[in-house]
């Protein structure tokens, strides 16, 4: 009874013997062909590694005009239009700067995929657009000329401290006139006339209600739209 149990342990070991011994025969025959095989593809992996550098290289003043341009927000169509390259390697680029500078990556259903990368000049606007909007008051000038040394009278007293006049609504359509020389507004001209912060106008400026919105809050009540492709504001026309 004793001996059966043997003799199958003996068979089993046999089994697994057989192709271990394969193995190292394979292995001590072909042990410098696998060496080479496994030098080249380090080689190849390295030498990839040091094309995709200088390709980046190539690329990072094409980065940095869209960054100053696009205000920090870039989507990989953006970079693969502007370098004539696929999106698949405008992605693997932004993903590789978003890592190293710490940008922040948001998806959204209309725009896909946008990377905001913050710089220093970007920060600046942004906290200088999130200090409320101040108006000062106008000075009025009084007709008649008096001596710097001389006493200010009652009169000249009264009129210092007097409010200056409201503008009227055609003052409001010639600034607005004298505004759009151009047929557009920028970003930070069209906050101070909403008298809301840059900002705000910035974080809205996408949203399908950004016209509704706009004219709620301009003076004449008109309604502004936003260009992706000149970073500026339209009035909308209305249809008659």
């Amino acid at each position: 009874m004793s001996e059966k149990p043997i003799e199958n342990n003996g068979k089993a070991f046999l089994v697994l013997l057989l192709p271990i011994s394969f193995l190292i025969i394979f292995l001590v025959a072909t042990w410098r062909i696998l060496l080479a095989v496994i030098f080249l593809v380090i080689g190849f992996k390295l030498w990839q590694e040091y094309q995709w550098q200088q390709w980046t290289v190539r690329v990072n003043p094409i980065f940095h005009q869209l960054v100053r341009e696009n205000q920090g927000r870039l989507t990989p169509m953006d970079l693969a239009i502007k370098g004539n390259f696929p999106g698949t390697t405008a992605k693997r680029y932004l993903d590789g700067k978003a890592s190293e500078f710490g940008a922040s990556i948001l998806n959204s259903e209309e725009a896909g995929q946008s990377y905001y990368f913050i710089t220093a000049s970007i920060l600046g606007n942004i906290l200088d657009s999130s200090e409320p909007i101040k108006e000062l008051p106008a000075q009025p000038v009084t007709k008649t000329a008096r001596s710097l040394l001389a006493p200010p009278t009652l009169q000249e007293e009264e009129l210092e401290t007097e409010s200056p006049p409201q503008p009227t609504h055609e003052d409001a359509k010639r600034s607005l006139e004298k505004q759009l020389v151009f047929g557009s507004l920028i970003q930070s001209e069209l906050a101070k006339r909403l008298n809301v912060y840059s900002s705000t106008v910035y974080k809205r400026r996408n949203d399908p209600e950004f016209p509704e919105w706009s004219r709620s809050k301009d003076p004449d009540g008109i309604a502004w739209s936003y260009s992706e492709k000149t970073k500026e504001f339209f009035p909308v026309e209305e249809e008659g």
